[in-house]
């Protein structure tokens, strides 16, 4: 296989999903992180729409963070993270991508969302909070006793929710789901797609 090609921004949550599942299936990859206020032309000739991550690899383009994750698991999947695509799998990523993430982006940025107060769009997000911590109940991690597509692509969701005021959630009494964010941060797959290039 040639060299993959991965146009990334390190802290945006999508570009971050991609990078793990690359790295944990020991893809070859080059990334190119991207300065969002100069997006280098050879990305917008590949993807118009202008967004990380793009994934380039044998002619083909992949312009969203999912189907780069499933793209890289298809290639290698040591340990099982698509679980032999259970449906739950991908009902709880689309549960973070359409209803957490509206939240999410509301929490984060009360100023642009002034109809309520940044308290009101919290509250809305901890549902999800909540059922991630029944989910971790179970187990250590959210839908095995391993690390799955499900634990990769929610991660830098639910670190960003966390980092918004982390004197609140260190506060909250979502004590499994501190301990699991916690453990994927100190992980040396987490750290290692996080380091400065």
């Amino acid at each position: 296989m040639s060299q993959a090609l991965l146009y990334s921004f390190r802290r945006c949550p999508y570009a971050m999903r991609a990078r793990l599942a690359l790295r944990y299936s020991g893809v070859p990859v080059q990334i190119v992180e991207v300065s969002l206020k100069a997006k280098p032309a050879e990305m917008l000739a590949l993807s118009p729409k202008g967004t990380v991550p793009v994934l380039s690899v044998e002619g083909r383009v992949i312009e969203e963070s999912l189907e780069i994750m499933q793209w890289a698991l298809m290639q290698q999947d040591p340990e099982d993270w698509l679980l032999q695509d259970d449906p739950t799998v991908y009902a709880l990523i689309t549960e973070n991508d359409q209803v957490f993430k509206h939240h999410l982006n509301r929490y984060k940025y009360p100023e642009r969302f002034p109809e309520q107060p940044m308290e009101a769009y919290r509250a809305e997000g901890e549902v999800f909070l909540r059922k991630l911590e029944a989910l971790l109940a179970e187990r250590e991690y959210l839908l095995a006793d391993h690390l799955s597509l499900a634990d990769a692509a929610l991660v830098p969701f639910v670190r960003q929710f966390a980092h918004v005021d982390r004197e609140w959630f260190a506060g909250t009494p979502y004590y499994r789901l501190q301990a699991w964010l916690q453990r994927f941060l100190e992980s040396p797959l987490f750290i290692a797609v996080m380091a400065k290039a």
